[in-house]
């Protein structure tokens, strides 16, 4: 991948030291630019989006968002679950206490 990379740049080297010898140093640069700098950028960017893919899914998860960080930890974990186990069991009860049919009934 790289050795098209160098061959290209010297493609474009050689293409903008004629222009900036010939016509303008402007030119040399215009031609630098339009024809190396930028195609090139292009080139690598999509012939590493596999490389980019990969690391990203090899990678450790980390959180999304700076609300979540630290909000669980080892030892309440299991805590913040059975909280919402019995919120949820008490949303499902009546009055009398009898179970109004949630999910886990009917299964």
């Amino acid at each position: 991948m790289y050795i098209v990379a160098i061959g290209w740049m010297f493609v474009v080297g050689c293409m903008a030291a004629v222009e900036a010898a010939t016509s303008s140093v402007v030119g040399g640069l215009v031609t630098l630019f339009i024809y190396g700098l930028l195609p090139l950028a292009l080139f690598l960017w999509l012939v590493g989006t596999p490389q980019r893919h990969r690391n990203r899914m090899q990678a450790p998860e980390r959180p999304t968002s700076g609300a979540s960080f630290g909000r669980a930890t080892a030892g309440n974990e299991n805590e913040v679950g059975d909280r919402e186990n019995e919120v949820s069991d008490r949303e499902n009860k009546g009055s009398d206490g009898e179970n109004k049919g949630s999910d886990r009934d009917a299964q």
